[in-house]
């Protein structure tokens, strides 16, 4: 065998080993974190106000969002053995913290499960910068698209738990899943930075022709993607998270068919990470075309959503709009992310723009919980509609459009 084959199968093993890891963590995060969305249900039954829920909700996204600012930047001077691996640990004891203390402690719980919230951020910015730095740029789009595809397949399992057991034996698993995790990470990293496939700080003190880090981020379009990732994370977050009660209330199913439809739909959605590479690679990986294009049919199919009032078509209408909205953000996350490698600031960006999309995400989700009560679910479909019609509008290619105008 040639040795440019041999080094290329290294590669594609590291790559692999790499990926793998992050992937199994970050099915563990999701699972985890959509616990409460598949659980609300049966809690609201229970006596649990949606106001409350809602709140809880709120407050984990904000703490999530300001965890994302500061371990971001956390995560670019400390490994990420001890950043993803500290984060499952911490998170998974403040989950198991809040599961048994909501009933009698409500407002502690509520701190508790604000703190899940910033101890899971210390996961995504250095798990993207220890790929991005450490693996060839043929497989980085993959890795990275990898533990996407894990995150929304989270959401299906969370709901499979909540159709088969009491919402407190769901946390309990959650949590359990989340500390066995942090013993795996810290193992498996620990191992690969032993055999030097991974390495730190390869980048750290590039400055692009002479401009620096930060101007370079500019150049990059950071301010487009900003309002991507704000506008992105309402859809892949807040309304996939209120999805399970729209089931309940809107179309008219019990809360155990609504956590199995739940269920079943972002089982779909998860779907969207592999939508998206596919037509990334089958577009001449031109992220601003597929951005557009999925956006565009995420806005039809939730103005279809108004129209159609049959509830399984309801149903097959909100999940393909979620998935091509998804697509776009995997893209984001997965593409744009991982290509600021040579900046040094993968995981300070990446932090500063899931910062961005989880405040967007819970100022949203308090608001949903209010909307849904006082203007009516099919309102609040409207206001799902704009948001995608604002997403069409920031990702039309006004850069190209200029350069022509000024030829």
């Amino acid at each position: 065998m040639k040795k440019s084959s041999i080094c290329q199968n290294e590669k594609a093993m590291h790559a692999l080993c790499i990926g793998g890891l992050c992937s199994i963590s970050y099915l563990a995060v999701y699972f985890s974190r959509n616990i409460l969305s598949a659980v609300t249900p049966e809690m609201t039954q229970m006596g649990f106000l949606e106001e409350y829920i809602g709140r809880a909700t709120s407050l984990y996204f904000i703490f999530y969002a300001i965890g994302q600012l500061i371990n971001g930047a956390i995560g670019d001077k400390i490994k990420a053995r001890y950043m993803i691996s500290g984060g499952l640990l911490f998170a998974g004891i403040t989950n198991l913290v809040f599961a048994h203390i909501v009933s009698e402690h409500p407002t502690a719980a509520l701190a508790a499960y604000s703190m899940t919230g910033f101890f899971l951020a210390m996961i995504y910015g250095p798990m993207t910068k220890v790929v991005s730095e450490n693996t060839d740029p043929l497989y980085t789009p993959r890795c990275s698209l990898g533990y996407t595809f894990a995150s929304f397949f989270g959401s299906p399992l969370a709901g499979l738990a909540a159709s088969r057991f009491s919402w407190d034996t769901v946390f309990d698993i959650g949590c359990f899943v989340l500390i066995v995790m942090a013993c795996l990470c810290f193992l498996g990293f620990f191992t690969m930075e032993k055999k030097g496939i991974v390495v730190y700080g390869r980048f750290d003190k590039v400055k692009t022709q002479g401009k620096g880090a930060v101007r370079d981020l500019f150049d990059r379009e950071i301010v487009k993607f900003t309002l991507i990732s704000i506008l992105t994370g309402v859809i892949r977050t807040s309304v996939v998270f209120w999805m399970p009660t729209y089931f309940n209330q809107h179309l008219g199913f019990s809360s155990d068919q609504s956590a199995l439809i739940f269920t079943v739909s972002t089982l779909v959605i998860s779907g969207a990470a592999l939508l998206a590479v596919f037509l990334y690679e089958h577009l001449n990986r031109n992220l601003g075309r597929v951005m557009l294009l999925m956006f565009s049919c995420s806005a039809v199919f939730f103005g279809l959503l108004y129209i159609v009032k049959e509830p399984w078509l309801n149903i097959v209408l909100i999940t393909l709009a979620i998935v091509c909205s998804n697509s776009s953000a995997s893209l984001l996350w997965a593409v744009y992310c991982p290509s600021l490698y040579d900046t040094g600031m993968v995981s300070t960006a990446t932090g500063f723009l899931d910062f961005v999309s989880y405040m967007a995400a819970g100022i949203a989700s308090d608001l949903f919980a209010t909307a849904a009560t006082t203007i009516g679910w099919s309102n609040l479909i409207l206001v799902w509609f704009g948001i995608l019609l604002l997403s069409v509008i920031t990702c039309l290619p006004y850069r190209k459009w200029f350069k022509r105008a000024k030829q």
